[in-house]
């Protein structure tokens, strides 16, 4: 795992200041402390950062082919290299190294842009290649990699797999988007394409953006979700086929000649890829946990079962809630505003994990391939509720009734009614906008300031879901939630959360679950294999079954989550009610300070349970006091 900068000249051969290449490629050194290079010719400047994992001693970066014609930098790890390397030896092709990012480059010149099909694993990546004159920069298909890019004043275009190297650059503008204000609000992150800053734009998850001096950008899609469905006989088929497809995208994930471990939550995810890891390997697994004191947060009981089932060597770190000094370092990691507060807890057991391991396992992408979430389960209840009613009768009727019904923030989901009455009166892509946005559409207006709603020009975060599930080429509703959290939540939230909680602490983490080739499977399973009941996840709970225990599979969902709601009235009450009163939050002019302080009193109170509003604040405060 790397980082990667680079500067590009359009306009022709020109001279890229080394010097400020070379600072803008230091500011990834987390993510890569084993090596650094660059390549600077006329027009063109590349820089890398390598965290050293396959073919220790080769694999340098910048690397070029023989006749120099291709030079690349490449951020990721490609699982089937070795399968492409015989496949392009037999084709005549030499290689120097045993590493994946030389197959990349013999690839792109047997294949073309076609190498991009081939590639299966996690990758981004700046490929100039010489005979055309072209740059051409691209992203894995589900965004497990980031790569930022924007254009400067001089037309030169400046890109890099954090915000941190881009700000380096004198001529870059910091000018905050109030889009992407609002858009945090909403989802709590920024999803792709916008950062917070205007103009400086996130490479969306399965797109190549080719830079050229004879003709314009060109930002293409080069991959989508491709819906296709399956049919089983009978459940036991699609056990068996799943349990070998995890197996093997568990085993691709294992090649390293590094130290490897697992994140071991104690979920059904996690605790799925532990065991395809070790039921295998005659060698111990590392696994690595955390705890929480509140003890309705805690699922280490159930990790510490798993790994002594299956004889880990497993590590646990309790949460100290009065850490606070960790808050402005998530910020800085973070570089935009990023509001999920497991990114705590994310961060601890990496760097708790790299004190022992290089790379580790996780079990990201089960909720989503599975549809775990509970909201799945409402937003397919709700919209079958509202094929048996039309609108003209349904949108008043529900409305009305969620104006009358009293709102109840501590209630669990089935006394809220309030929510679910609101829900049915509107459509089925505005509904499933209100079950995802942290704060509503009212509290958001109550929040900002006057002034910063008439900035937003009539813009409606709600669109991007509008967007996305318009273009679920599928008329299974639940594939197309599923679909929307793919180009939304998976990359903005999950993968944006794990890659930064990890290469801070200069550790690779690889995500079985989101292989590309699963995925595409997964996705397609008919609703009732994933939706059973009230519960989601059947079909891989059915097939772990021989490998986990049955009390962690069929437990109550609980996830990666922080009592946040006990912490802002007890370990973190002063801190919150100093944040919505700081400066560097009220001088921007986006808020409204009454409202600020009547969140946090109404909290405190009890009145309301503001929590995840609170930390979205309380996340963007610390932001703007890392860009002072």
């Amino acid at each position: 795992m790397c980082g990667l900068v680079g500067i590009f000249d359009p306009s022709g051969p020109s001279t890229i200041d080394q010097g400020l290449l070379k600072r803008m490629n230091d500011t990834l050194e987390h993510r890569g402390p084993d090596g650094e290079g660059l390549h600077v010719e006329a027009g063109l400047g590349l820089g890398h950062r390598r965290l050293s994992i396959i073919d220790l001693a080769g694999g340098h970066q910048p690397m070029s082919n023989a006749d120099g014609d291709i030079t690349i930098v490449f951020n990721g790890e490609i699982y089937n290299f070795p399968a492409l390397r015989e496949e392009l030896i037999a084709l005549g092709y030499q290689f120097s190294t045993h590493c994946d990012t030389e197959v990349i480059i013999h690839g792109w010149h047997a294949w073309g842009t076609k190498c991009i099909d081939r590639l299966r694993g996690m990758f981004a990546f700046a490929l100039w290649d010489r005979r055309s004159e072209t740059l051409t920069l691209c992203r894995d298909r589900l965004g497990k990699k980031p790569l930022y890019y924007a254009e400067l004043p001089n037309k030169q275009i400046i890109f890099g797999s954090e915000l941190k190297a881009l700000r380096t650059h004198p001529a870059l503008s910091q000018k905050i988007d109030p889009r992407a204000v609002d858009d945090y609000f909403a989802y709590g992150y920024i999803p792709d394409p916008k950062t917070i800053y205007q103009g400086v734009f996130k490479l969306p998850p399965a797109h190549s953006l080719t830079l050229s001096r004879t003709a314009a950008p060109q930002l293409a899609a080069y991959w989508d979700v491709p819906f296709a469905p399956t049919v089983y006989q009978d459940e036991q088929e699609a056990c068996d086929d799943l349990i070998a497809r995890l197996k093997e995208a568990t085993q691709m994930r294992m090649i390293s000649d590094v130290p490897l471990g697992a994140f071991l939550s104690g979920g059904v995810d996690s605790s799925g890829v532990v065991a395809m890891m070790a039921s295998d390997n005659p060698e111990p697994i590392n696994t690595f946990s955390i705890a929480f004191q509140h003890k309705d947060y805690d699922e280490s009981v159930y990790a510490d079962e798993l790994a002594t089932r299956y004889r880990t060597n497993h590590v646990k770190r309790t949460l100290d809630p009065n850490d606070l000094s960790i808050l402005d370092h998530l910020a800085g990691i973070y570089d935009e505003p990023f509001g999920d507060s497991s990114a705590l807890p994310t961060y601890r057991v990496c760097a708790e994990a790299r004190q022992h391991v290089t790379v580790c396992l996780s079990g990201d992408g089960g909720d989503e391939l599975f549809a775990g979430y509970r909201r799945y389960l409402w937003h397919v209840k709700e919209a079958h509720l509202r094929s048996l009613m039309p609108r003209s009768i349904r949108k008043p009727l529900f409305g009305a009734l969620a104006a009358l019904y009293p709102k109840l923030d501590w209630a669990p989901r089935m006394f809220r009614a309030k929510t679910t009455f609101h829900e049915l009166s509107l459509e089925e892509d505005l509904a499933f906008f209100h079950s995802i946005s942290v704060i509503p559409d009212t509290l958001r207006q109550q929040i900002f300031s006057q002034s910063f709603t008439s900035t937003l020009d009539g813009y409606d975060a709600s669109d991007l879901v509008r967007d996305h599930m318009g273009a679920a080429n599928t008329d299974d509703v639940l594939a197309a939630a599923q679909y929307t959290d793919f180009k939304l939540w998976l990359a903005g939230g999950i993968l944006t959360k794990v890659d930064r909680a990890s290469m801070a602490s200069s550790l690779e983490v690889r995500a079985p679950l989101l292989d590309h080739v699963l995925a595409e499977w997964a996705i397609n399973l008919p609703a009732a294999l994933k939706l059973h009941g009230t519960s989601g996840k059947h079909i891989l709970k059915r097939a772990l079954e021989p490998y986990v225990p049955h009390h962690t599979l069929y437990r109550p969902k609980q996830g990666f989550s922080m009592p946040l709601a006990d912490w802002f009235q007890k370990d973190l009450a002063t801190h919150v009610k100093k944040a919505v009163s700081d400066p560097h939050l009220l001088d921007t002019g986006f808020f409204d300070a009454e409202t600020l302080n009547r969140l946090v009193q109404e909290h405190q109170s009890k009145q309301r349970d503001h929590s995840p509003a609170l930390w979205l604040i309380l996340m963007f405060q610390s932001f703007l006091r890392t860009q002072t």
